[in-house]
């Protein structure tokens, strides 16, 4: 059987703070097909000093003299816009759920009965934040972008050791660089993840475009984190890092013929194949005119289509037998 990746549409804060946009960003996720959609959830004052400057990519897109705490702000949505979220996702048939970046915030999606956690990269080594969802013994998603193996290993021993099960734990592959750079990407690395820890392994994917992230699913990834937008255009972080309702359609589309194409790995003719079998097989057939008491050899049969009479396979045991009959040219042997 086709394996079926799970498609993590990420709304992130593309919604700038508008619970109108965020309704907007369900219902294009929804149509698109994703299976969940991912919003993010923080008090700025809570992850961010008032002094923190702001990365390289997030100056680009705000002022420069502004700081983390004061962008991050602007991009918070209340819990009440959080409650409303929820029962909007309810109604458009798509799943949701939301990542946490404080302490505060991860309580309160707890409240909410949020039964599928994800661990931001930045978070991975944050040890009460670890424990805390450890010993919540839900699905956790563990992004592992700027990590070493080391770093993920002493979060994976931490979430195990707070109670949440090793089947219950995915670790996704990621480059936290946006737009991440190709030659930065290291694709096959979710490989090395699968064997050190023998977990289901996915790629949050944060380059241009969606022919990378096609290509992780291709590789093994059963989990795929995309970043969208309504619009590349719109002031705020992630934006221009981020695919557009077009693209996200495309990319589902794309991820579920992967699916379907993958199979379950036994090779063994296919039903669609078996038609062309016989026309394009061949079977041995008469390469000159061959009288009856004549000997078949090489230079009197040869192989041609179709497949309806000895098959090639059984050459030698052909060669040096007696014609039994008179053979025109191209006419399927027979002995």
């Amino acid at each position: 059987m086709s394996k079926r990746t799970l498609i993590i549409a990420e709304a992130g804060v593309n919604h700038n703070g508008s619970l109108d946009r965020a309704k907007e960003m369900i219902k294009v996720a929804s149509s698109c097909g994703a299976d969940y959609i991912k919003f993010q959830t923080f008090k700025a004052e809570e992850i961010s000093t008032s002094t923190a400057s702001k990365a390289p990519y997030q100056i680009e897109s705000s002022s420069s003299d502004q700081s983390q705490q004061a962008m991050l702000k602007n991009l918070e949505l209340t819990e009440s816009d959080y409650i409303e979220i929820l029962d909007y996702c309810a109604k458009s048939s798509i799943n949701c759920f939301s990542t946490a970046f404080d302490m505060g915030s991860l309580k309160f999606l707890e409240s909410v009965d949020q039964n599928l956690y994800k661990i931001p990269s930045g978070e991975i080594t944050n040890l009460p934040y670890l424990e805390y969802i450890g010993s919540l013994r839900k699905e956790v998603i563990l992004s592992t972008g700027m990590s070493s193996m080391r770093d993920i290993e002493r979060a994976f021993k931490i979430l195990i050791d707070s109670g949440t099960t090793k089947d219950n734990i995915s670790i996704l592959h990621c480059t936290s660089q946006y737009p991440a750079s190709i030659d930065e990407l290291n694709l096959t690395a979710m490989h090395s993840i699968k064997e050190e820890f023998g977990v289901r392994v996915g790629y949050s994917d944060h380059s241009e475009g969606i022919h990378i992230a096609i290509a992780a699913v291709s590789l093994g990834a059963v989990i795929l984190e995309k970043h969208f937008t309504l619009d590349k255009d719109l002031a705020g972080p992630d934006h221009k890092a981020s695919i557009d309702p077009v693209e996200l359609k495309n990319l589902i589309k794309a991820i579920r013929d992967v699916d379907l194409a993958m199979g379950d790995g036994k090779k063994y003719p296919m039903p669609g194949e078996l038609m062309n079998l016989n026309v394009i097989r061949k079977s041995i057939v008469a390469k000159v005119l061959i009288k009856e008491g004549d000997i078949f050899n090489i230079n009197n049969i040869t192989c041609k289509r179709p497949a309806e009479g000895i098959s090639p396979m059984e050459w030698h045991e052909v060669l040096g037998k007696r014609a039994k009959q008179n053979f025109e040219i191209d006419d399927l042997i027979v002995i």
